[in-house]
């Protein structure tokens, strides 16, 4: 009687099997679109490009969950469950490897050891993020531009101007550091605070700023 309960469609390794195939088909697809699209096409930003890979992905991977017959195993519940995971999968995909890549000042200092033989003088570090790293990244033009593709800054009369929106994150970002970064962060073998406001030793305006 259990044997005529459980159709063979739904036993658990059918249905194990199934979704380990939709979750390889999804890895499959993110993969391909993603590597196309950062190979060939235009990309304005690495992250919210590589988000959209990831929804692209999903979208794909979800039509052939719900069409195709391979696949009739899993029930309409369990196909729902998974384009939700596929969904945040690609999200932490996209935040954990072509964006911390792209951006990670960490995996700069591994890659700049490397390309010296293995090792950098500690004194001469600073020489390095300011002579090498901001001109090899081009990181003022790429950081300016993923704020203005964010909408948070503009640039009207060389001058780079907060929006509205980049105000509210601004005072966002500002309030989470001050009231939830850790007061006793080890920095060179010493713990401290410096980091929850570095603003605090701010010598008042500069000669750079605009109105």
């Amino acid at each position: 009687m259990t044997a005529a309960a459980t159709t063979k469609g739904q036993s658990p390794t059918r249905l194990l099997g199934r979704i380990v195939a939709a979750a390889a088909l999804f890895l499959l697809i993110f993969g391909a679109i993603h590597y196309v699209h950062f190979r060939f096409m235009l990309v304005n930003v690495v992250l919210f490009s590589a988000v959209l890979d990831g929804l692209l992905a999903t979208l794909i991977t979800c039509i052939v969950l719900f069409t195709n017959r391979f696949f009739e195993a899993v029930q309409t519940s369990e196909k729902m469950l998974l384009s939700v995971i596929f969904l945040l999968t690609s999200y932490t995909l996209a935040l954990s490897i072509p964006a911390v890549i792209d951006r990670s000042l960490s995996f700069y200092i591994l890659e700049k050891l490397q390309q010296r033989g293995g090792g950098i003088l500690l004194n001469r570090m600073p020489d390095v993020f300011t002579q090498e790293y901001m001109k090899e990244h081009h990181l003022v033009d790429i950081r300016i531009t993923e704020q203005m593709e964010a909408g948070t800054v503009v640039v009207s009369d060389g001058c780079v101007r907060l929006t509205p929106w980049g105000n509210t994150m601004a005072t966002a970002s500002r309030f989470y550091r001050l009231h939830f970064l850790p007061t006793r962060r080890l920095l060179m073998g010493t713990y401290s605070a410096a980091l929850v406001d570095p603003f605090q030793g701010d010598q008042g305006m500069k000669d750079y700023t605009c109105h």
